[in-house]
């Protein structure tokens, strides 16, 4: 990854987040290529960088991941909701071991999503991880066999439903993580007064006593 690829990742982030469509961002890498091995830049120099500008997206965000996913790399993908990988698929954080820190949200967001000591393999010893560890740890959601199938599958299945709903249950998530259970309970209590009021609520619970698909609007 370089600048420009880096700055054009940011402001498509900020795109789909302002547009306020119905929307799932994909990223993936071009086949027979790697993910994200490195960059070739200091990370430190550019803001706001590619991994929060991925965590701010409202919409569900897959990655496909296929070969090596490194330092920077491994950040970005970490900001993702889903994770998808192939076989080839190969996971570090080296940048210990180069004399820096993870500065795009690696040494908060690689424990959250495999624990502590396992997190702690990867950051201070610079341990690579397969695919099918990174299934079983939880740093994978799936290991497919073709990509591009299994993309197209979860993009059928993301986009079928409401996507306010969605957002919400992405908000409820990631703020809901940072809370005392009590507070968490009433932020989605919250969250569903919000979303009774919305077209899309309405239009589910249309569909479901007309025993059709819903039409959702994201309104």
């Amino acid at each position: 990854m370089d600048r420009a690829a880096a700055r054009a990742l940011v402001e498509l982030c900020v795109d789909v987040r302002e547009a306020r469509e119905p929307a799932v961002l994909v990223l993936r890498n071009p086949a027979g290529s790697d993910f994200c091995p490195d960059i070739s830049f200091d990370p430190l120099e550019f803001q706001p960088d590619p991994a929060s500008a991925v965590a701010a997206v409202r919409a569900p965000v897959v990655c496909a991941i296929s070969g090596e996913c490194s330092g920077p790399g491994l950040e970005i993908a970490l900001a993702c909701d889903v994770r998808l990988c192939d076989a080839s698929a190969r996971f570090a954080m080296r940048d210990a071991l180069q004399g820096r820190l993870p500065a795009w949200g690696g040494t908060q967001r690689l424990p959250r999503a495999i624990g502590a000591s396992r997190a702690n393999a990867m950051l201070l010893l610079g341990a690579e991880v397969d695919a099918a560890t990174a299934l079983e740890w939880g740093l994978a959601h799936a290991v497919e066999a073709d990509l591009d199938e299994a993309v197209d599958r979860w993009l059928d299945e993301l986009t079928s439903a409401g996507p306010l709903a969605l957002e919400f249950a992405k908000e409820a998530v990631h703020r809901g993580s940072e809370l005392p259970l009590a507070d968490g309970l009433r932020l989605e209590g919250d969250l569903n007064h919000q979303l009774a009021a919305t077209e899309d609520r309405a239009e589910g619970l249309a569909a479901f006593f007309d025993k059709r698909p819903p039409d959702f609007a994201g309104r």
